[in-house]
């Protein structure tokens, strides 16, 4: 069993340095997260999060505020036949389901930004272990490290408990 490196929060007063220093956080291939690094990531984190904006409000924008006849440019006074209404009520949830899931990304980025501030970026909630590089490249909001994400996906814990003590976390493919 390999032996793990002990993570050291910062108080909230040494926090206050003029200089951000690299996290003291191995990654799987002993790589630091630089100040670079963690700025690179802000800046990911922010333009997704603009992009998501932008996303959350055209889709408001076109199936939420609009009415049937404003949305198909129908202007007849024929009654609207049942399959119609199915329709725009299947894209209607569908669109709300979308929103969901945006707002739900929105967040999980709101709190990337905050571990930035808490210079906690980069590490494993659970595990304590650094997160890859390429993990945060594809996925900058990520919280926990990939082995525990697996873990999670395989149904052997759920989000946010400890790894069983029968589980070794570096033995996963």
């Amino acid at each position: 069993m390999k032996k793990r490196e002990i993570v050291k929060r910062k108080s909230p007063s040494s926090r206050k340095s003029a200089k951000k220093k690299a996290i003291p956080v191995y990654t799987k291939t002993n790589e630091y997260l630089t100040p670079e690094d963690v700025e690179h990531f802000q800046h990911l984190l922010v333009e997704k999060m603009q992009e998501i904006v932008g996303d959350v409000n055209s889709i408001e924008d076109e199936a939420l505020k609009k009415s049937r006849l404003d949305a198909t440019g129908d202007l007849s006074s024929m009654p609207i036949h049942m399959a119609d209404i199915g329709t725009d009520n299947y894209e209607q949830e569908f669109a709300l389901n979308l929103l969901d899931s945006e707002r739900k990304i929105l967040h999980e980025i709101a709190e990337a930004l905050q571990r930035i501030e808490d210079n906690t970026y980069g590490i494993c909630e659970v595990t304590g272990r650094g997160i890859s590089k390429a993990r945060l490249e594809a996925r900058p909001w990520a919280k926990y490290c990939i082995e525990y994400a697996r873990l999670i996906e395989k149904g052997i814990v759920k989000q946010g408990d400890p790894v069983p003590e029968n589980v070794e976390l570096d033995g996963l493919a």
